[in-house]
């Protein structure tokens, strides 16, 4: 089970922490894999190690920001692997700001790149996969699709627009053959956030709130997406999964 031997993933936002993990397990799993991002040189890296598992790769940085890029990346990996069987969008960007502060550009920008450039992404490749009658397709969602985090309000507010259009998609694509899901990430540890985590009291929050009492990993993170890229899931669809260590379960623990 969940053997993506034959099958083709590209992964946007795939240059670091929790989109590069998903898309070396991807192709630990079998898969060949399009790992991209806007870094030319962290895309060219993680295609030596996704080459080095025995997969084919792509050396091709995107911009979701722009439709064309995005287009270009999808002929890319078409004329590559012959079909791009999964998508994971995880390009993400947020902002630290009291809400009374947050500016139209901030609040814009992180849109863009959270919600429109995700959109993006699906109508492109959503277009193929809707031709073939088959497609899986796994955006990255947050604990904050459901729950507020102090002072991210425009994060907050595009992640819950991520679980809302993981639905929307799930419903509307359900009779192509295409699964539409998410994955809610808990806390988890990377070397982009480890000063916030290990170091402040926002971060001893954090914890404190993971009935598990410990941040997650990139790995665990990826292992639900090689679970919902595979054919074993023809009945789940238009699910956000949290992958959180029991933070939104969680009331009183003692």
């Amino acid at each position: 089970m969940f053997d993506l031997a034959g099958r083709s993933a590209v992964v946007v936002g795939a240059t670091s922490g929790i989109g590069r993990e998903i898309a070396l397990a991807l192709a630990r799993a079998g898969a060949n894999v399009a790992a991209t991002g806007r870094r030319v040189e962290r895309v060219m890296d993680v295609a030596g190690e996704i080459e080095a598992l025995g997969r084919k790769s792509l050396r091709r940085p995107v911009d979701v920001a722009s439709r064309v890029s995005i287009a270009a990346l999808q002929d890319a990996a078409v004329s590559e692997f012959g079909q791009v069987d999964i998508l994971v969008n995880c390009a993400g960007a947020t902002k630290r700001t009291p809400t009374l502060k947050v500016g139209d550009e901030e609040w814009n920008n992180i849109f863009d790149t959270n919600v429109t450039g995700a959109l993006r992404c699906c109508q492109v490749f959503g277009e193929q996969m809707i031709e073939r009658r088959y497609g899986r397709i796994i955006n990255i969602a947050s604990l904050s699709s459901f729950v507020a985090l102090f002072e991210v309000a425009a994060y907050s507010a595009s992640k819950a627009a991520i679980a809302s259009l993981t639905k929307s998609l799930a419903i509307e694509w359900a009779k192509h053959g295409i699964c539409v899901n998410a994955i809610a990430p808990g806390v988890v540890r990377t070397e982009l956030n480890a000063a916030l985590l290990d170091g402040t009291a926002r971060g001893q929050e954090f914890r404190a709130r993971t009935p598990m009492g410990r941040f997650g990993t990139a790995a665990e993170i990826a292992a639900a997406a090689v679970f919902l890229a595979s054919d074993e899931i023809t009945y789940v669809n238009g699910v956000v999964l949290p992958v959180d260590g029991g933070f939104l379960a969680s009331g009183v623990n003692q």
